[in-house]
């Protein structure tokens, strides 16, 4: 296998999180940008500019909702209207699915989007299939739907408005204020008990989230996403994730009080997975912000994932084994159960679904 060698650079880029590009492990070829060209980005809107700007593709897929048989998971299909992610995360676990596009886990994670612009279309021809079985969907397992690209293609807004036509169940992950925009529609899906709403927040830490989660909304920011959601009477949950060992994890109860008092009612958590390319993207990021802690990061990840800097197991995946995992899990239900979050989010009902062919109908439904 044959590299273009680069120099690490010991310079963040302005917006990103992954410091540069890295081989991906398919391809024989890897090239790195040189980070001192940075381009001007129109649509930042007084974020910080990000380097290099962001180029958005057509993803001519030609179905929508994707199944997994995962444990772990509350749902079983979902859907993703992108994939590659600007918020720049990372410690983000979805990096090493742009490694099966070609793409680099790295910087080209956050700067090469892949478009679902036909996802409402393909999304409402399934529904419509008399085979398909209604059951919950996950808005997004991969990568974020309401991330800053969302602003301009809107792709999320109208597969959910074709889930609230359906009176389809739909569960929500995202760290981005935009989620606000759809509270008609989640009102909506909400009267049918059809929407659970969940909000990432990390850290309460504005300066260690910027560094953390480049474009995602600030933490107090998701917070006043949660006070609107709860207030519209959408069920609305708090994850606090991924737990970084000495990094976040003394937060947690800071988090789990600030979210609830927002009126967050559910609350999980997951500890710091490093699949594939994800442990080359964090530990050089690691290396750039908080070099005095990585050893020991590294140290306490190997100890919870069974000498490895990652175990794909179910069961344990998102928990974690050993002494510290147990110390996080029962810290975490401590306090989870002494500000009284409920165990578990009110099961969505599917019984309310409804095969419209044409929308017209609906006016007189």
């Amino acid at each position: 296998m044959y590299h273009v060698a680069v120099e690490l650079t010991s310079k963040s880029r302005p917006g990103r999180g992954a410091v540069r590009d890295l081989p991906n492990r398919f391809e024989k070829l890897a090239l790195d940008l040189d980070p001192d060209v940075v381009q001007a980005d129109p649509d930042a809107e007084g974020e910080a500019l990000p380097n290099p700007k962001t180029t958005f593709y057509d993803d001519t897929t030609e179905s929508i909702i994707v199944r997994n048989d995962s444990p772990d998971l509350s749902y079983s299909a979902g859907l993703n209207p992108y994939r590659g992610c600007e918020h720049g995360c990372a410690y983000c676990y979805a990096r090493p699915y742009h490694e099966y596009l070609g793409f680099s886990a790295g910087l080209e994670f956050e700067t090469k989007i892949m478009v679902k612009r036909r996802a409402a279309e393909l999304l409402r021809r399934e529904l419509l299939s008399p085979r398909y079985v209604p059951q919950v969907l996950g808005l997004s397992g991969v990568t974020d739907c309401y991330q800053p690209a969302e602003r301009h293609f809107k792709i999320t807004r109208s597969c959910l408005e074709v889930l609230a036509e359906f009176r389809h169940p739909v569960t929500i992950i995202t760290k981005n204020f935009l989620v606000t925009r759809d509270l008609d529609l989640l009102r909506e899906l909400a009267s049918y008990h059809a929407v659970h709403v969940y909000l990432s927040v990390t850290t309460l830490n504005t300066d260690l989230a910027a560094k953390m989660e480049p474009r995602a909304s600030l933490p107090s920011h998701r917070l006043r996403a949660m006070e609107m959601l709860a207030r519209a009477g959408i069920p609305v949950g708090v994850s606090v994730a991924p737990i970084v060992p000495g990094l976040n994890d003394r937060e947690i109860p800071s988090v789990l009080e600030a979210a609830r008092s927002a009126g967050a009612t559910s609350a999980a958590y997951t500890l710091l997975r490093l699949p594939y390319g994800v442990k080359d993207v964090f530990q050089e990021w690691l290396k750039l912000n908080f070099p005095e802690k990585l050893d020991r990061i590294l140290a306490t990840v190997r100890a919870v994932r069974g000498g490895k800097l990652n175990s794909s197991a179910f069961g344990t995946r998102f928990r974690g084994e050993g002494n510290y995992a147990e110390q996080i899990q029962r810290l975490f239900r401590v306090f989870r159960e002494r500000l009284g979050f409920d165990t578990e989010m009110r099961e969505l009902r599917t019984d309310h679904f409804r095969r419209v062919e044409d929308r017209q109908m609906l006016l007189d439904v």
